[in-house]
Parts: C-alpha cells; sequence; structure tokens
C-alpha cells in the first residue's frame, strides 16, 4: 500500500482546521507531527491524518451516548 502525503492546504480542507491551530495542536502533542519531506516541506501521513479523524468521530460520538444516558 502506497504511503500518501498530504500538504498544509489538504490536511486543513480534510479537518477544517487553520493552519495555526494545526500547529498548535502539533506542538501540545494532540495531533499527528508532520514529516519533513525537504528543507522546507513538510506534509502529514494521510492515514496518520485519517486516523486522528476517527479517534475524534469515535470519541465525539461515545460523548454523545454517555450523555443521553445521563437524561431520564
Amino acid at each position: 500500500m502506497p504511503t500518501n502525503v498530504l500538504r498544509l492546504p489538504a490536511v486543513m480542507a480534510r479537518t477544517g482546521f487553520s493552519r495555526s491551530a494545526i500547529y498548535k495542536m502539533v506542538a501540545v502533542g494532540s495531533f499527528p507531527r508532520p514529516v519533513l519531506l525537504h528543507v522546507r516541506a513538510v506534509g502529514w501521513i494521510e492515514s496518520d491524518v485519517e486516523a486522528w479523524l476517527q479517534s475524534r468521530v469515535a470519541a465525539s460520538r461515545a460523548q454523545a451516548i454517555s450523555e443521553g444516558a445521563g437524561r431520564s
């Protein structure tokens, strides 16, 4: 399976986050780190970004379920 690399505009489009928000999350360890492609070029591994998105979806759904369970 080939490794697809996403450049920043593609990551921004997939996540809905701005450049600064992505780099802030990277800095605190809550978003995948980019890989160095060249001296002034980085990219994100597509599967890392997709896994992060899936984890956010799962966390959001789990929270919605637990909040709904408390309402009776």
